[in-house]
C-alpha cells in the first residue's frame, strides 16, 4: 500500500511501511496531477472551459552537495530565433526536457500506462544518478499566471507521487483543501534526497506567487 504523506513528512523511498525493501528504484516516475477549477461550478481537467487554458508547467532542479544548480548550462537561439536559457543544464523543464545524462528526462503530457492520470511526469533512474547530485527538487508553474489571473487556489486535487520500476505507487502527497494557495503561481511540490546511501522522498508544498520558475531557483543558484 503506497503512503499518503502529510506536508513536511518524509519516507525512505527503498521501504514500505514495515520497513521492508521492496521498491524497485532503477527507475522513478514522479508523477503530477491537478484539475482545474471551471466557472458555474464544474471541474474538469485543464483543456477546455471558459478563458485562457492552463499551462501548468513540471519542473526539476538537480543539486550538489551545498544544495545548489551546479550547472546552469547555455543559453542559445532555435534556427527560429527562439531564446532557450538553461539548456543542458541542471534544470530539467519544457525546454530542456532531458538532463545530459540522460538519467532523468521530462515526458510531457502522459496520461497512460504506469502514471495513469498524471497530467505530468518527471523520470528518474535513480541508481544510475551521479553522485554529486544529492538531491532534486520538483516545482509546478503555471505559465503566465499573473497575466492570465490564474492562481493554485483555483486548481483542486493537486498531488504529487512516486512510483517504482514495476509500477508500483509508493507514495503520494496531496495539497487538496490548501487554503494558502490563494494568489499562488508556482508551487514546490517535493524532492528526493540522499541519506545514509538511501533515497528519501519529502513532502514540501511550498507556494510562491511567482509564475515563473527562474525567481524560484535563483535560492538554489551560486
Amino acid at each position: 500500500m503506497a503512503i499518503n504523506l502529510q506536508k513536511g513528512q518524509t519516507i525512505d523511498l527503498r521501504k514500505d511501511e514495515r520497513g521492508d525493501n521492496v521498491y524497485d528504484l532503477s527507475r522513478i516516475t514522479i508523477g503530477l496531477g491537478w484539475d482545474v477549477r471551471k466557472q458555474g461550478g464544474f471541474f474538469g481537467k485543464i483543456f477546455g472551459g471558459s478563458g485562457p487554458e492552463y499551462d501548468l508547467d513540471a519542473i526539476a532542479f538537480l543539486l550538489d552537495k551545498n544544495g545548489k544548480v551546479a550547472d546552469m548550462g547555455k543559453n542559445c537561439q532555435t534556427s527560429s530565433g527562439k531564446e532557450i536559457v538553461l539548456y543542458k543544464s541542471d534544470v530539467v523543464y519544457f525546454n530542456s526536457m532531458r538532463h545530459p545524462t540522460g538519467k532523468i528526462w521530462l515526458t510531457g503530457d502522459n496520461r497512460t500506462g504506469a502514471g495513469e492520470g498524471d497530467d505530468e511526469q518527471i523520470i528518474v533512474q535513480l541508481n544510475q544518478l551521479d553522485e554529486r547530485y544529492q538531491k532534486i527538487v520538483f516545482v509546478v508553474s503555471i505559465y503566465q499566471g499573473n497575466q492570465n489571473r490564474q492562481h493554485f487556489g483555483m486548481v483542486e486535487n493537486a498531488f504529487i507521487r512516486a512510483v517504482d520500476a514495476n509500477g508500483k505507487e509508493i507514495t503520494k502527497f496531496s495539497l487538496s483543501g490548501d487554503s494558502g494557495l490563494h494568489g499562488m503561481c508556482s508551487l514546490t511540490f517535493a524532492e528526493l534526497y540522499r541519506h545514509n546511501g538511501d533515497w528519501k522522498f519529502r513532502a514540501t508544498g511550498e507556494p510562491h506567487r511567482t509564475d515563473n520558475f527562474i525567481d524560484v531557483l535563483a535560492s538554489y543558484t551560486y
